[in-house]
């Protein structure tokens, strides 16, 4: 979708007057790499996430165990006690898948708390592109760390450093 986007601007701009506008080009992902909060940010994003992860695995081993003790069980049990744990280890199960969705799903925690953290600084970053690109008159930035795909790039339109300047940042 953002690649149309964008082939959609270019061409269109490259239809009205392609020799008076001017491009650029962005690496959020560089830019992103020079925010300390943004590291920090994923530092507990991805600290929160290992530990739910290690959780779900802990309850998956549960209902493992749970599964091999029936199966040693089950010579001995009746039919109302192999349904009975049979109903045990399947509850189980979807506990865990639910948690696993509840924490790692589209709408889940781990969204939520990506969102919280890395959403206002990405509002930030945005807003300093806007700023760099209005300020040098430029009409596109394309960002080459994106799915835009950038075959060749001309250092001297790279505004990354700008970007982390305007934003109060120093280089690495």
């Amino acid at each position: 979708m953002k690649k149309i986007i964008c082939v959609i601007a270019f061409v269109a701009l490259g239809a009205s007057n392609a020799s008076a506008q001017k491009v650029g080009y962005v690496d959020s992902d560089y830019i992103l790499a020079s925010i300390p909060e943004y590291k920090a940010a994923q530092a507990e994003i991805d600290k929160v996430s290992v530990d739910w992860q290690k959780e779900i695995e802990l309850k998956y081993t549960e209902v493992d165990k749970l599964y091999k003790a029936y199966q040693a069980d089950a010579i001995l049990l009746t039919d109302d006690m192999k349904k009975k744990r049979e109903n045990e280890i399947v509850n189980k199960e979807k506990e865990v898948k639910e948690l696993q969705k509840a924490r790692f799903g589209v709408d889940g925690e781990l969204f939520k708390k990506r969102q919280e953290l890395v959403k206002p600084i990405q509002d930030k970053v945005y807003n300093a592109v806007k700023s760099v690109a209005e300020r040098g008159g430029i009409a596109i930035m394309f960002d080459k760390a994106g799915q835009v795909a950038i075959l060749y790039a001309n250092t001297k339109y790279d505004k990354s450093e700008e970007v982390i300047t305007f934003m109060g940042y120093n280089k690495k």
